[in-house]
Parts: C-alpha cells; sequence; structure tokens
C-alpha cells in the first residue's frame, strides 16, 4: 500500500527526531532511572505526539517503526499514558480518560498497563489478582502483576484483576500511584532496560467503584472485549517496533560496511527486501485494526513476522562488520539484547499462531 501525504509527513517528522533518540539510547540503557536529562528532548516530545489513544493506528504504526528506528528502549521508556491510555480509551468513560490525562498531563510522568502475573503470565484464565468488596461500595485489590514497563516510577495505571468466578467478572482498574498498600519494585533487566520493567504487589489497595472501567458499558463489554482489543492494536504496535529496530541494525551495518563483497552486498540487498515487506504488512494490519479493532488476524501474522524479522537481522547483520562486532559497537549489542523482548510481548509467538489458526477457522477474516 501507498501512503498518502499526511502519512508521509508523519513518517518524515519521526524520521527526522529517530537521530536523537539513537543518541541517547546507550545513555538511557546503562542508566535507566535517570530520564531527566532526555525528557523534553525533540525525539522523546515526537514520540509522545504518536503515542496519544485517538490516534489512528496506521499513522501511529507509520511513525512507530521511523521512531524505533532511532531505538525502540527510548519509545518504550518515554513518559506518557502508553498502553493504559489505550485501554482507557476503549473502556473508559470521558471523565476517566481525563484523569488518565492529568496524571501524566506534566510530560515526565508514566501509566502502566498490568496484566500479566507471576504464575499464569497474560492467561486471564488463570488469573488470581482479585477486586473484593470492602463493605463500603468499593474494593480492596490483592495480588501481583509482573513484567510491567515502568511500573516501578508511573504515575497511574492500569490493572486487569477478578471481581468474581465467572467469564464476565474480569474487570480493569484506574488508580493513581503513589497508593497504600501497593509495592513496586523494577526488575533487573538485559533489554529494553529504559522501560523500567517492574514487578507489582497490591494487599488491600483501596479502588473505589468509580475506578472501575467500563460500567458504563454492557457487562459482556467491560473486561476481556476492551482487553482483546487493545491487545490487538498493540500487537501491531510490537510489530513496528521490532521491525524499526531491524531497520536500525541494516542502517548502521550498511553504513559501517562501506564496501561489502558480492556475498555480502547479497545479504544487505535481501535483507532491505525483506524488511520493506514485512513493513507493508505491519502497515496492512494497522490498516484492519482501524477498520474493525477487533479484528486481530493480520495483527498475530504481524508480529509473527516481525519478531522473526528483528532477530534474524539483530544476529547476522552485524557479524558481517567482523567476530567482534558486538564488542566493537555497542549500539548493536544493545539491539541484540533488545529485540529478544519483542517475542514476550503481547503474546509470544505460539500464541499468535494459535490466534492466526483460530482466526482462519472461524472464517473471520478474507483477505485476498
Amino acid at each position: 500500500m501507498e501512503l498518502d501525504g499526511d502519512l508521509l509527513a508523519t513518517q518524515a517528522i519521526a524520521r527526522e527526531n529517530a537521530a536523537d533518540l539513537r543518541s541517547r539510547a546507550l545513555a538511557v540503557d546503562a542508566e535507566p532511572d535517570r530520564m531527566e536529562p532526555h525528557v523534553g528532548s525533540p525525539g522523546l516530545q515526537a514520540i509522545q505526539k504518536v503515542a496519544q489513544p485517538g490516534m489512528r493506528c496506521l499513522e501511529t504504526t507509520v511513525a512507530l517503526i521511523e521512531l524505533a528506528r532511532g531505538d525502540a528502549g527510548l519509545v518504550l521508556a518515554c513518559p506518557g499514558p502508553a498502553l493504559a491510555g489505550v485501554i482507557v480509551a476503549v473502556l473508559g468513560t470521558a471523565a476517566q480518560q481525563e484523569q488518565l490525562a492529568a496524571a501524566v498531563a506534566n510530560g515526565s510522568s508514566w501509566a502502566f498497563f498490568a496484566v500479566t502475573e507471576p504464575h499464569a503470565g497474560s492467561d486471564v484464565a488463570r488469573m488470581r489478582t482479585e477486586l473484593r468488596p470492602d463493605g463500603c461500595g468499593g474494593y480492596l485489590l490483592h495480588g501481583a502483576k509482573r513484567y510491567i514497563g515502568n511500573g516501578s516510577r508511573a504515575s497511574a495505571g492500569v490493572v486487569f484483576a477478578r471481581t468474581g468466578p465467572g467469564p464476565l467478572s474480569l474487570r480493569a482498574a484506574l488508580i493513581e500511584v503513589p497508593a497504600a498498600n501497593l509495592r513496586a519494585e523494577p526488575l533487573d533487566m538485559i533489554g529494553l532496560r529504559g522501560a523500567r520493567i517492574s514487578h507489582l504487589s497490591f494487599d488491600g489497595v483501596q479502588v473505589p467503584a468509580s475506578a472501575l472501567l467500563g460500567a458504563h458499558l454492557p457487562p459482556v463489554r467491560r473486561g476481556m472485549w476492551g482487553a482483546i482489543q487493545a491487545f490487538n492494536r498493540v500487537r501491531v504496535q510490537v510489530a513496528a517496533m521490532a521491525a524499526g529496530t531491524a531497520l536500525a541494525v541494516y542502517d548502521y551495518v550498511r553504513a559501517e560496511r562501506t564496501r561489502p563483497g558480492a556475498d555480502d552486498a547479497a545479504i544487505l540487498d535481501a535483507t532491505g527486501i525483506r524488511i520493506e515487506t514485512v513493513r507493508r504488512l505491519i502497515y496492512r494490519a494497522a490498516v484492519d485494526i482501524d477498520a474493525g479493532p477487533r479484528r486481530g488476524y493480520l495483527a498475530s501474522i504481524a508480529k509473527l513476522e516481525a519478531v522473526s524479522l528483528a532477530v534474524e537481522v539483530c544476529g547476522r547483520l552485524p557479524a558481517l562488520l567482523g567476530r567482534g562486532a558486538l564488542l566493537e559497537h555497542p549500539l548493536l549489542e544493545k539491539w541484540w539484547r533488545d529485540c529478544a523482548a519483542f517475542e514476550f510481548m503481547e503474546g509470544t509467538s505460539t500464541i499468535q499462531r494459535l490466534n492466526v489458526a483460530q482466526g482462519y477457522l472461524k472464517g473471520q477474516e478474507t483477505y485476498g
């Protein structure tokens, strides 16, 4: 597909700011808690502009590929509503959307989105986190979440939990931080260190009834319905960041390997073609999400292909610069560490294959 003038302008602006992100990547990787020198920089401002909940998926995707071409780690480390903004836009009232926007309005505050648990991963059928009635019309939040981006430094967040045992008991709650009986600890990560991936513990956190998302919606649209829409959109965004990382490595190796031999030139040319093919697949998946947020068939395919591409490019192309390339080129080493995380974001490849198979068997989507 071809991009129209507005999308080409969005792409150009994001591409211009990618260099700023790349220049800050190693500093944030080394000191992920020291974001003050980077907040307000042109690159992070560009990320915040394209991370607004109301934007078309295609517009966000076009920009994210270019911004991740600078550094995907900085994209995920950027202050703002992030994934919480996506789910609040789907399930929240106008007042709840304003509440989250106010919590991150200063441009230097983060929000988290908490689904994954230590013993169940993202399998909501086995979710243990609970919202128990407090006897006064509200709830007490009990449980734990793990691998939550920016969880240890957020000002607000969305937590998925159960109000009971039934299939309609899954609910999302918008909470503000700090909160009594909430403990947040950053995990010692190898990749995407700037995102401050964290462990959250809830030991009776007070949650008023007004904080539950979706109360204005029919019961079947309050929990999993909204989560599916958010996951489908985010899978396209993860695919965009994976493709952007592959582009970053490709650009870097191309610039360093100025006179490749015939074999190396063939590898680079084939890689460039594959990157562009995956880019177009991601665009198509984004268009599909804009047409119907619950149509996750192509989103899963896009994530599968983009993650495979990133892993292959990050593992193969640096070898064209010599055996010690990862030691001699710190950015390549960082991107190699970062790319491994894409496999586990919003569903592993096995889960994506199941999504693709189920979509095909159900005949919900037909693509020519």
